[in-house]
């Protein structure tokens, strides 16, 4: 039986963990949960609330109260190293765990290697409560500008719908906002129907965001786009895809040519069966998967259910296992500013307020589900 088990990571997928081990404790495992900060910040309804849609709050699930529920120990920190062979993590504040399990969800890291010369003038979208804090303190400076000229590099969903979200806070915050969108052509929107694209544009010009084709490199004062093309800049924000952890390259695990922690569709990494892993920070062997915070949702009851069968398989030859088999077409809600939404589903596309207002009936009750278990056990003062 493992008994010490660790949950690296307190996105989403783990959020699944936890809400398992609090319908039916390990009995005898020493359960832990290492993450960076106590609250985890729901991405899906970031750009709502650049749009003002939602207060910040709205976004945030406390862990101190799940992981009291589920059993576990929090541990504030992150995770700076990991010895494989060794079972051993090392934290940010000095220490080193040991575990039988590990579980991570650590997520990735934005890639922002070309676009480090900015400085502070560049905020990731990730981590999400770092992007919210350097937001409201950009934002709360910007009417004493009275001009912002805000650039979001990143073609994908998450960048598209951020730039939304940042044309709508400018508006709100009455500053003549300037707001564009870079991507090389082939990364606008990949894996979305034409339809879903086309429709995506119509609504970036109808807003006034100019959309960029090029691949772009920092400097102090903005973005030197790969046709010749310079662009100023008060803020970059980077929506651009992520890179593994640095750590992972030294860490004994089997890893892709990129770094990501290579696995099967049980989730288990092919050379340390007793380290499960999901989300932005694998690459699995039998399929290529977007990284996307839906996978990393869909996958924490996979997470749950293998993590529990490992107590009673001590040779983790999988044969308990669940695995993970997304869908062949993933559901996209993509909001574009005054409530409204585009629906994608394979070459099913749509749009309208009553879009919005799914996307809005899903993601509120994702955060309110574990929001109110939290508030269930501080009022019960634990």
């Amino acid at each position: 039986m493992a008994e010490r088990i660790i949950l690296g990571g307190g996105g989403h997928a783990h959020l699944s963990v936890l809400a398992d081990w609090a319908l039916r404790p390990l009995a005898g495992a020493q359960c832990r949960l290492v993450t960076s900060s106590r609250y985890t910040a729901y991405s899906g309804m970031l750009p709502g609330w650049l749009a003002g849609n939602y207060r910040a709050d709205e976004l945030l699930i406390d862990l101190a109260p799940l992981a009291v529920q589920a059993g576990a120990e929090l541990v504030i920190a992150d995770i700076v190293g990991l010895d494989a062979d060794a079972r051993t993590i090392d934290l940010s504040s000095g220490a080193s765990l040991a575990f039988d399990l590990l579980s991570l969800g650590t997520g990735g890291q934005a890639d922002v290697t070309r676009l480090s010369a900015l400085g502070d003038k560049l905020l990731p979208v990730k981590p999400v409560d770092g992007f919210i804090s350097k937001w409201s303190a950009f934002a709360e400076q910007a009417p004493r500008r009275g001009t912002a000229e805000v650039v979001v590099v990143g073609g994908g969903a998450a960048g598209v719908e951020m730039a939304f979200g940042i044309d709508a806070a400018l508006r709100r915050c009455n500053v003549q906002a300037r707001v564009s969108l870079v991507t090389h052509e082939a990364g606008f929107l990949a894996g979305h129907a034409e339809k879903a694209r086309a429709l995506v544009l119509a609504a970036l010009a109808r807003r006034g965001i100019a959309t960029r084709y090029a691949h772009a490199n920092g400097t102090p004062d903005g973005l030197i786009l790969s046709d010749g093309t310079f662009l100023h800049a008060d803020c970059v924000v980077a929506a651009t895809g992520s890179r593994a952890q640095s750590w992972l390259a030294h860490s004994g695990l089997a890893c892709s040519a990129q770094g990501f922690v290579q696995t099967r569709a049980n989730l288990r990494s092919i050379s340390h069966p007793f380290i499960l892993a999901a989300g932005d920070v694998i690459e699995r062997i039998d399929r290529q998967l977007e990284r996307s915070g839906v996978h990393a949702v869909k996958a924490g009851p996979v997470l749950a259910a293998n993590i529990r069968a490992s107590l009673d398989d001590t040779s983790l030859d999988g044969s308990r296992d669940h695995t993970y088999s997304p869908r062949d077409r993933t559901l996209y809600l993509l909001a574009h500013g005054n409530r409204k939404a585009i629906l994608s589903w394979g070459s099913f596309v749509t749009a309208g307020k009553w879009v919005w207002r799914l996307k809005d009936w899903i993601d509120r009750g994702f955060v309110q589900r574990y929001q109110s278990a939290a508030t269930k056990m501080n009022a019960k003062g634990t």
